[in-house]
């Protein structure tokens, strides 16, 4: 039930409301890669699968870790239809739409719906409102943190012949980017990687915490 609802709905609004950097060519798309699935769901399946030695504790474990996926990739489709330009959330500067980082109050508003429908799908597969609440705010709060280290630590480069700021280290144009800002190897499936662990691991310790 939890794998389904995170798959259709992240699917789902993916679709409807794509990325506003695949006009651009700086995003990958709707189409997920082997970098994006392991970026969201590697640390979820990877702690359930630690967890089966406790009883309980795996749907805790994946619930809340597919929750700050689900709000993450909620956040970045709704944002798309934000009327208001995206700010950086550490400057709060005007940013490009689709730049890692950038949030807007209809993006957020996604994403806290993103983990509302994955907590909801906890409570209905245990009819346990600790796990519904995990998920609601851990989710939330793994979404708030994948926008801060996008803005703080992701890789951003500069495309001199077309003047534009990109993620990639070669531009879509062919021309090798200039790195401007955050750690070169990092990219957003690190960045989404991260956030996903985090939550992870936070769902572990709330299970700990209240079993």
């Amino acid at each position: 039930m939890v794998l389904l609802t995170f798959f259709a709905g992240s699917s789902a609004v993916s679709r409807l409301c794509p990325d506003p950097a695949e006009a651009s060519g700086e995003a990958k798309g709707g189409r997920r890669d082997a970098g994006q699935v392991l970026a969201n769901g590697g640390a979820p399946a990877v702690g359930a699968l630690l967890a089966l030695l406790t009883p309980g504790a795996p749907l805790w474990v994946l619930t809340i870790g597919l929750a700050a996926a689900a709000a993450d990739t909620w956040a970045t489709s709704f944002g798309a239809l934000s009327k208001a330009p995206p700010r950086s959330l550490t400057s709060g500067a005007v940013v490009p739409a689709g730049t890692s980082g950038g949030v807007t109050l209809m993006g957020t508003l996604g994403g806290v719906l993103g983990a509302a429908t994955l907590a909801a799908a906890g409570w209905l597969a245990t009819h346990d409102l600790r796990l519904a609440l995990g998920a609601l705010l851990i989710g939330t709060a793994g979404m708030l943190l994948d926008s801060f280290l996008g803005a703080l630590v992701q890789a951003r480069f500069r495309c001199e012949h077309c003047t534009m700021t990109t993620e990639r280290p070669v531009h879509r144009c062919g021309t090798r980017t200039v790195q401007i800002g955050g750690v070169r190897w990092l990219t957003n499936d690190g960045v989404n990687a991260l956030a996903t662990c985090a939550a992870t691991a936070a769902g572990w310790w709330c299970w700990h915490c209240w079993s």
